[in-house]
């Protein structure tokens, strides 16, 4: 009997872990439901990576990436026409979107300047102009810890008037980020700053209204006019330090 009361008495002492593995925690099963979630924007970043299969872009070109003001840049090709150039913006996408794709869509591609815009998804999502800056540190790491000799440029984030209510915001994340590219800068960690804001506000310091789209938040066709102004410069400059190949001149017709 003795032996049978051991016996029992193991038995029991097993049930409560037994059933603690069996029945997973609130937390354990939203983790597990979050996992069988698609990863934000998977569908356009296997859009561009069957783009990559039918013909794939130049290497050591300039890669122009981040949220919409990049995605809208249609006529980027024809803005910097001396310069192979690769665009892989998405919409509404924030900094750590990038950050999570740059395996994908930064690295095969080899370029030797990205121009990087992003950030304004981040603060209207609610996060700190810290936790922005943060991030984008963490971009500037995998991208130079997978291509040491390329350089990143960061565009600043623009006015608008849909988010004028955010500027203070705004402009703290430019603040940021420009501060740790001034103490970053070095030939193993290639970073520049590219400040636009300030050239699309208007005379009296608020945002153009007829430099905008209809939802008063992203560039019209003027207003990209106005920014490719500001930046075409500064971009064909970093190229040119960064060792990009410009293109032969069309010949005439």
């Amino acid at each position: 009997m003795k032996r049978i009361y051991i016996a029992l008495y193991g038995l029991i002492a097993l049930l409560p872990v037994t059933s603690s593995c069996a029945h997973a925690t609130p937390l354990e099963g939203a983790i597990a439901v979050e996992a069988q979630k698609p990863l934000p924007f998977a569908s356009e970043i296997a859009a561009f990576e069957e783009a990559d299969k039918k013909a794939f872009p130049p290497t050591e070109a300039v890669l122009f990436i981040g949220s919409s003001s990049i995605r809208y840049w249609t006529s980027v090709a024809q803005d910097f026409p001396e310069l192979p150039v690769i665009n892989r913006g998405f919409g509404g996408s924030q900094i750590e979107d990038s950050v999570r794709y740059a395996d994908r869509i930064v690295t095969p591609y080899k370029p030797k300047l990205i121009v990087f815009y992003a950030g304004g998804n981040d603060l209207n999502a609610g996060k700190s102009p810290e936790r922005v800056l943060k991030d984008f540190q963490a971009f500037a790491d995998k991208v130079h810890k997978a291509l040491p000799s390329t350089s990143l440029a960061f565009i600043s984030i623009n006015p608008s008037l849909a988010r004028w209510e955010q500027e203070e915001k705004i402009l703290k994340v430019n603040s940021l980020i420009e501060k740790y590219i001034r103490d970053t800068n070095s030939p193993t960690h290639k970073l520049a700053y590219i400040d636009s804001h300030a050239g699309l506000l208007g005379a009296d310091g608020q945002p153009q209204a007829d430099l905008l789209r209809k939802d008063k938040l992203h560039l019209n066709a003027d207003g990209y006019k106005v920014w490719v102004g500001i930046v075409r410069p500064q971009i064909l400059a970093l190229a040119d330090s960064a060792g990009v190949k410009r293109l032969p001149e069309p010949a005439p017709k």
